[in-house]
């Protein structure tokens, strides 16, 4: 009793100064959040990238796999066959993500993409209307992560059609490696970019952004948890609050909507994987190399088994699995193996062994539904899959697609906890929400509302309170 009063206290000032320095956060997040509900960040799917592709002219392919991959000291970590407006090209990326460009007319490397060639690429889109060359750029709001590196810079090309979409090419390889509508430009200024903090010169510099989003969502935690606490502390029997005005809002909405708070802003915080806790997402180089099997540059199917890939086809991959060749096809509806090679399970299984040679392989499961680890709140996942189990202290997981052999994914124990706190605690990717998108955005929706009650009236207190001080 005796420290009861003090802690009371300390507790208040606490919540009140970091609720000051986080409250516009809070407010932005949740109006931000309410945003990305329906419009995602600008991304290229791999279906818009596929529809952008012209059909291969196989015939007129002079080179070879094999011939392509010459002077390379290994097998490239990605190799395609696909076209460069009316030219075939190999497109070779080495494991430490530098990509080239070779023709397979004559084995000679391509010159880096021109305003005119990417404007001929353009007018190739299904979408183009009247193009226009937008320049070059090295950087932008949209490429502004590190994925887009082995790409940069990019000429940005406007297809000129009512959606006011912009492609982004590689100038480095003619590649597309995004696209852009007006919509999702404008929207996403009001979405990902506050509720990110992406701001490009920020975001540009990836560890001091990590560093500041989780030092900021930290503080706002503490705001967050010492709020409900107070709020819980300051519930009455009769009129439940003692406060009027603004301070009755805040406190009502804040012990409404305070565990959605903290709930969101804690999932929040372990998004950007503090401490490194959770694992990555996919295998490494070394093990995606143990389980193709085959390390040197060769690929003994030659120039007259690509003739055998079918009609419509817009790009053929070659890569191994357990030491097998194998070249999928690619076209408008779908991916599959072509030209005489094959993907069976029992190969995919006997490749695998090398993914974790240290481990036995516990369990292969295929999956012909989603479940809780294997799901998609923006779409449905790939279907069917294999769940290879392994035996590993981590419980390490991976998922393969059964018709190509492309693994798809790696979750081990820290992941599938961070999919119950973060998934399912940020945005509710749980159980019948899971199934019913218009249910879960209602739900989010509602507990919105209620966090940006809290964050609003608690900005209006704050406010109040600084202007009495500085006066």
């Amino acid at each position: 009793m005796r420290w009861s009063k003090p802690m009371k206290r300390w507790l208040h000032l606490g919540h009140r100064w970091l609720g000051i320095a986080a409250g516009l956060f809070f407010a932005v997040w949740f109006v931000s959040g309410l945003v990305m509900l329906f419009v995602g960040f600008p991304a290229l799917t791999e279906a818009e990238r596929r529809a952008a592709l012209p059909p291969l002219a196989l015939d007129a392919v002079r080179l070879g796999p094999q011939e392509a991959l010459a002077g390379l000291p290994g097998f490239p970590a990605a190799f395609t066959l696909s076209m460069r407006d009316d030219e075939p090209v190999y497109r070779l990326t080495g494991p430490d993500g530098r990509r080239l460009v070779l023709s397979a007319v004559t084995g000679a490397p391509l010159p880096p993409l021109s305003a005119e060639a990417a404007l001929a690429l353009a007018r190739r889109h299904p979408a183009a209307r009247n193009v226009e060359d937008r320049g070059v750029v090295e950087r932008d709001q949209w490429t502004v992560t590190a994925r887009y590196d082995a790409s940069r810079p990019f000429r940005v090309v406007a297809l000129g059609d009512p959606a006011g979409t912009e492609l982004y090419f590689s100038e480095g390889t003619g590649e597309l490696a995004l696209d852009t509508t007006r919509a999702e430009r404008v929207w996403n200024w009001l979405g990902a970019v506050p509720h990110w903090i992406y701001l490009t010169p920020l975001r540009a510099e990836a560890a001091l952004w990590r560093e500041v989003v989780l030092w900021l969502s930290g503080m706002a935690l503490a705001a967050a948890v010492s709020g409900f606490g107070l709020g819980l502390l300051r519930l009455r029997r009769k009129r439940l609050t003692p406060y009027r005005g603004w301070r009755a809002w805040h406190h009502l909405a804040g012990v409404a909507g305070g565990l959605a708070v903290v709930t969101f802003v804690f999932s929040g915080w372990l998004s950007m994987n503090p401490n490194h806790w959770f694992g990555p997402r996919m295998p490494d180089a070394a093990a995606l190399a143990r389980y193709a099997g085959q390390a040197a540059p060769a690929f003994p199917p030659g120039r007259e088994t690509l003739a055998l890939a079918p009609p419509g086809s817009v790009e053929l991959r070659f890569a191994w699995i357990g030491g097998h060749p194998l070249v999928l096809a690619a076209g408008p509806d779908g991916v599959r193996p072509c030209c005489g090679t094959e993907v069976t399970q029992d190969r995919i299984l006997a490749a695998a062994s090398g993914l974790l040679p240290e481990a036995p392989l516990a369990t292969a499961l295929r999956l012909d539904a989603p479940d809780a680890y294997w799901s998609d709140r923006h779409g449905a996942p790939r279907l069917p899959v294999l769940r290879l189990v392994f035996a590993d202290p981590a419980a390490t997981w991976f998922h393969v697609d059964p018709g190509t052999g492309e693994i798809l994914g790696r979750i081990d124990r820290s992941r599938r906890a961070n999919r119950w706190l973060f998934d399912a605690l940020h945005t509710l990717d749980v159980g019948p929400l899971l199934r019913h998108p218009p249910a879960r955005q209602a739900v989010i929706g509602l507990l919105s509302a209620l966090g940006l009650i809290v964050s609003v009236s608690g900005v209006v207190l704050g406010w109040r309170r600084l202007r009495r001080r500085l006066a």
